[in-house]
């Protein structure tokens, strides 16, 4: 029986302590790039364990602000996966650099660095691999690969705060590593992300992620500050603001706890789904500790009547929200006419997108709810078995 109320498929989790924060900044003279950015930073920075952290307005900005600051652009090429959100390619586009698709894993959907490293080529400068749904790509041969050929690894972390590769927090290393504030992701800030890497990388995005000046607004209009700036590049406006910070300053303080209920809600589907011989459940390696970020169902379509968009159709029937994660970059109009992609170009990842179902996992979730969803799922298996 269908739930009564539709099951949003991943709401933010604001309570009254990020609005009394945001409340805060508003009665203060900072609500742009100010004090409460900075403590932000200061705060992931402590989170993580990492060398230094930019707040800005979106992952897509960290991203192309660390391929700017390492002044790869055209000529250039970076590899990337087939299996991610459009961003992650838009913005080696934007430099007019090449992006060199490459597929993934088949268990964990990530990056395969065997295909990385038969792809480097005398033109590669970077590699982006994307930590999907939160589960870590394997960063070790990448790494390897890239100190082998003298490339960088800019790490799209979109998903996985806040997840650990081998016991440490993805972006707690020197790579240049974008993390995502966006309303559906563990921690939000509504739109934002932050960027993390060295000291010396990050003093370099900040001037790239702000107009190109030699010092940054909240320093120019603070006591003491000084008018004089100079732009020492065309830089862009990317910079994160003090009311987005308030968010993610509260947010911050709550993501374990945030964490400990995904972890609980993932823990129940895969029990649920265990012995359903029509689903398979996401896989885990050992060295890994995701974020679970999401829960992808794969259906067998061999046991089943209907596709995957049937499915979809059911479980919305049924008033379970669900998205797909992703429609894979080689087969967007864009990618696939100016690369001349085929669909099976990369056939793990298409077969696989094909069957690709994400249900509801956020930290709002009633054990009713994840009832509802669990219920829902069975039922449809059932309802249309082959």
């Amino acid at each position: 029986m269908a739930r009564r109320e539709f099951l949003s498929f991943s709401p933010p989790c604001i309570g009254d302590e990020e609005i009394a924060e945001v409340v805060d900044t508003l009665r203060t003279d900072w609500i742009t790039t100010g004090p409460k950015a900075k403590q932000f930073e200061r705060d992931f920075t402590a989170y993580l364990g990492s060398q230094g952290a930019l707040a800005l307005n979106s992952c897509t900005a960290g991203l192309h602000t660390s391929l700017i600051t390492l002044g790869i652009g055209p000529g250039d090429e970076v590899i990337t996966t087939a299996l991610t959100f459009a961003a992650t390619v838009n913005v080696i586009e934007h430099t007019g650099a090449t992006p060199v698709l490459v597929d993934v894993e088949p268990d964990i959907l990530t990056i395969d660095p065997a295909q990385v490293a038969a792809a480097i080529t005398p033109r590669t400068r970077a590699i982006i691999p994307v930590h999907f749904g939160g589960h870590p790509a394997d960063m070790d041969p990448i790494n390897a690969a890239a100190r082998a050929h003298g490339l960088a690894v800019i790490e799209d972390a979109a998903h996985a705060l806040p997840a650990r590769y081998k016991g440490e927090y993805i972006g707690a290393g020197a790579n240049p590593t974008s993390f995502s504030f966006y309303a559906t992701k563990n921690l939000t800030t509504a739109e934002g992300g932050m960027l993390t890497g060295e000291p010396d990388f990050l003093d370099r995005a900040r001037v790239v992620g702000l107009h190109g000046m030699s010092r940054d607004a909240w320093k120019r209009n603070a006591k003491g500050g000084s008018w004089y700036y100079e732009v020492v590049m065309p830089g862009y406006k990317y910079n994160m603001t003090d009311m987005q910070a308030a968010l993610g300053l509260r947010q911050l303080q709550r993501l374990d706890g945030f964490q400990a209920r995904r972890t609980e809600i993932h823990a129940r589907y895969d029990a649920a789904f265990a012995g359903c011989d029509a689903i398979q459940t996401p896989t885990i390696r050992p060295w890994a500790e995701p974020s679970r970020h999401l829960y992808v169902l794969r259906l067998h379509p061999e046991t089943l009547r209907i596709g995957r968009d049937q499915f979809i159709e059911e479980l919305g029937a049924r008033n379970i929200g669900t998205s797909v994660h992703f429609i894979p970059i080689h087969i967007h109009p864009y990618y696939r006419d100016k690369y001349g992609y085929a669909a099976e170009a990369f056939p793990i990842t298409y077969s696989n997108y094909l069957r690709e179902v994400s249900i509801p996992l956020n930290p709002r979730m009633t054990d009713e709810d994840v009832n509802d969803v669990i219920e829902a799922v069975l039922e449809v298996v059932e309802a249309y078995r082959a």
